[in-house]
């Protein structure tokens, strides 16, 4: 990894020390029980940088990052967010800084900084559960994300192509675990905006019987093609002749991303194939 990585997440010139492996990861969040929200199967702990030490330290309060570790059941899920995010970033989306680290136990813990604070203050973030006022997260269609965002963003155009850009990217890196969670706007001064793209991973290729989407898009979660993102793009009024522009010709470029990654060689092949058959269905030119 280099310098450029490590000075962007945590304004060192080398890696910051975890002085905790994956053993300790549950008897971490067992300490911080009742203040931190550990959700799914896969556990997250808010960490900040121990500048004196040069190390990363679980806090329950004021925490700098978001640590998401290996887990039993589901193999190769930080190196899986760690790829699908650098993909992201290298199509053009507006992403938070990210990295993998190696824990205590040299097992690798994927490590995202936390886009709602500023100079120590926190901004304000809700998501779309929260704004649609929905208890099930799975529950509820992109349109209604775009309707609501439309109505409340400071830039309800370029928002609308935004929120299209990542429904789209998500569809063809095989994220059918993209939930209403997992699109938030955020308010500072004033200004309320689509925030930046996070929680990117290929489902599909740890759940092999993932749905395309995981709420609805032109009222299907599945079998979803061309057709259904035009009229998506149509609905969010984004135009015809720059939908797709970020991910033409793009095939290859991907594939070198999955190529030089973490990920096991059998799930490399096995993403590779996912995106191309997703690709395919977008009657994209690779």
């Amino acid at each position: 990894m280099n310098e450029k990585i490590f000075k962007e997440m945590f304004n060192l010139t080398k890696s910051p020390a975890i002085n905790f492996g994956l053993a300790d990861i549950s008897r971490q969040a067992q300490k911080l029980a009742g203040k931190l929200s550990i959700s799914g199967v896969q556990p997250k702990l808010s960490v900040k940088l121990d500048k004196k030490n040069n190390e990363l330290i679980v806090v329950a309060e004021g925490g700098e990052y978001l640590l998401k570790p290996q887990t039993p059941a589901f193999t190769n899920i930080p190196e899986n967010e760690q790829c699908c995010m650098d993909i992201a970033e290298k199509l053009g989306i507006n992403i938070p800084p990210h990295c993998l680290l190696s824990l205590k136990d040299k097992s690798l813990a994927y490590i995202v900084k936390k886009f709602d604070r500023e100079k120590g203050d926190k901004i304000h973030q809700e998501d779309f559960a929260q704004i649609l006022e929905k208890n099930d997260k799975y529950r509820g269609s992109v349109e209604q994300i775009g309707r609501k965002l439309k109505e409340i963003s400071s830039a309800p155009g370029y928002d609308g192509q935004l929120l299209f850009e990542r429904v789209a990217l998500n569809f063809m890196l095989g994220n059918g675990d993209a939930h209403l969670k997992n699109y938030s706007v955020s308010y500072k001064d004033n200004d309320i905006r689509l925030t930046p793209a996070y929680d990117i991973v290929c489902s599909k290729l740890v759940i092999p019987e993932e749905e395309d989407s995981a709420i609805t898009i032109n009222g299907k979660k599945n079998n979803l093609n061309r057709g259904d993102f035009d009229t998506l793009a149509a609905y969010l009024e984004f135009p015809e002749r720059i939908r797709y522009e970020k991910f033409q010709n793009k095939f290859g470029v991907i594939q070198n991303i999955i190529e030089s990654s973490d990920i096991d060689k059998e799930k490399k092949e096995q993403f590779t194939k996912i995106i191309k058959e997703r690709v395919s269905r977008l009657e994209l030119p690779e």
